[in-house]
């Protein structure tokens, strides 16, 4: 499919979201149904296609059911396919899983269903050419602040650029232990059909479809859309094993080490869950609390814990290129432990630091980590940490002035993807800090910076007031994020507030 017929697929059915967002059907809702119906679409043209027919769906819960329904009786069958997919084992199972209607309106239902999706052909040989379009609706649900949807999706320009860094191959195996939608598991798929399409074996076709990339996800919702679009895209099958675990990633020790991961782990700190790691108490574990023993520290702290995650699930060799927030480069105690713990046995090499403004939710201040694991050794394996800083006179917004991938081309040619470290070179917004300087830093820290901010330094260089009004929206929801971090892990703790006398100052 062109561009220019993703783009007049999506309006055709972005226009209909507004028809029933009158009926409180939300942004993400309505993706949420779309995949439901779109699945069974695809399912009964496979079924009925000429050349090696497909059963995937029992003939009580097909696409021709919904068609021969009218009225309530169609409500009626779409309640009872989506409990009875909702029970079936692999993709099926989860895309189905804890499945609900909620258009209720069934003249709106059928309009949805023979107007907009039974008339167009979904299915294609080999990658389904539909993907485009509905990776575009997924992106559109993000925009919608009130779903929260934009906490799953990260920026296509920043995920294209990190792939573009790390060069996935077909020889890779490739996670992303917090998958949201599936963004960063897609593009490393496009960038290899991209660059090795043409010479690419039977065997890693097969590999590539069936295994050698896939994801994890807590929410059911968010892993359905995941595994629809990596469906749509050509990964997987419809009635094969499941390549979204629809679980808590850091709920277990990884039972497969990957040689490359991608992610952009949960905002928010704290979890009501500890994890604990190596050196922790050799007690039993209360009810709150889960063994890690791969784990270097023991926290509370979600991206925290993703970095020691991320970090186990690498095999010798393995690469990886995470989104974190600031609170990783500078936090205290176990943030330091697995800081130091880090440069010693992995290569942390690259950092790129990323402006505000960039994300659908709001008030995060984030950076992307790159870092190799290697095999153990005495001697640090980070001898320097190339910092990129991105965020120093750089202002975005969704909708006015949003990042485009032409923005980050300049990291992308300074990080010289495929190539030898070695011959990098430092620019104004591009330095190298060796290993002893990062350890005698206060908690080894590594929020550096050095670039001055030209709005401080020169009157005339004053931002529009929009962007300083987007900026301090940015840094008070942040400071607010961080004050409900803390809050949540004192509860977390056990700390209770003591009650206070009648007529005491606060």
């Amino acid at each position: 499919m062109s561009t220019v017929d993703s783009r007049r697929l999506v309006q055709k059915l972005w226009n209909y979201c507004d028809v029933l967002r009158d009926d409180g059907v939300s942004t993400i809702d309505y993706v949420e149904q779309l995949t439901y119906l779109l699945f069974l679409k695809m399912a009964d043209e496979r079924a009925n296609r000429k050349l090696k027919p497909e059963q995937i769906v029992p003939d009580e819960l097909s696409w021709q059911t919904l068609l021969d329904a009218e009225g309530d009786a169609l409500e009626v069958q779409y309640r009872h396919i989506l409990t009875g997919l909702g029970r079936a084992e692999g993709t099926l199972g989860t895309i189905f899983r804890k499945a609900q209607n909620k258009i209720q309106d069934p003249a709106k239902l059928k309009r949805l269903i023979v107007d907009l999706i039974d008339k167009e052909q979904w299915s294609g040989t080999g990658v389904d050419v539909k993907g485009d379009a509905y990776e575009e609706l997924l992106a559109k649900g993000a925009e919608d602040a009130k779903s929260g949807a934009g906490q799953y999706f990260t920026p296509r320009a920043l995920t294209t650029a990190m792939v573009d860094c790390m060069l996935p191959t077909p020889d890779d195996t490739i996670t992303d232990p917090a998958c949201g939608t599936g963004g960063f598991l897609l593009a490393a798929f496009e960038h290899i059909q991209r660059h090795h399409g043409s010479s690419l074996t039977p065997d890693q076709r097969r590999r590539l479809a069936n295994g050698a990339i896939f994801g994890t996800e807590l929410v059911d919702g968010t892993a359905r859309l995941a595994a629809m679009n990596m469906l749509l895209h050509g990964i997987g099958t419809p009635n094969g094993p499941s390549l979204i675990d629809v679980r808590d990633a850091l709920g277990r020790v990884p039972d497969r080490r990957v040689s490359l991961v991608l992610a952009n782990p949960p905002f928010g700190r704290s979890s009501s869950i500890r994890m604990v790691g190596e050196g922790g108490r050799a007690a039993s574990r209360g009810d709150g609390e889960v063994d890690r023993p791969d784990f270097w520290a023991t926290t509370a702290n979600k991206q925290l814990n993703f970095v020691q995650h991320i970090a186990s699930l690498l095999e010798i060799d393995g690469r990886a290129a995470v989104v974190l927030p600031d609170n990783v480069l500078f936090e205290g105690g176990a943030g330091e432990t697995i800081r130091r713990r880090l440069l010693k046995q992995y290569d942390l090499h690259t950092m790129l630091r990323l402006p505000t403004g960039i994300f659908y939710a709001g008030g995060v201040k984030a950076n992307v980590l790159f870092f190799e694991r290697k095999r153990a050794r005495e001697q640090p394996w980070t001898q320097q940490l190339w910092v990129y800083d991105f965020r120093t006179n750089q202002h975005f917004t969704l909708k006015q002035n949003p990042l485009r991938r032409g923005h980050l081309q300049d990291f992308v040619d300074c990080y010289l993807p495929g190539k030898d470290r070695s011959e990098r070179v430092e620019t104004e917004r591009f330095r190298a800090f060796s290993y002893d300087e990062l350890i005698s830093r206060d908690k080894v820290n590594l929020d550096i910076t050095w670039l001055k901010d030209a709005s401080l330094e020169d009157a005339d260089a004053l931002l529009p007031p929009e962007v300083i009004a987007q900026e301090i929206v940015e840094d008070l929801q942040a400071a607010l994020a961080e004050f409900a971090a803390i809050a949540e892990a004192l509860n977390a703790r056990g700390f209770e507030p003591r009650p206070r006398s009648r007529g005491e100052v606060i």
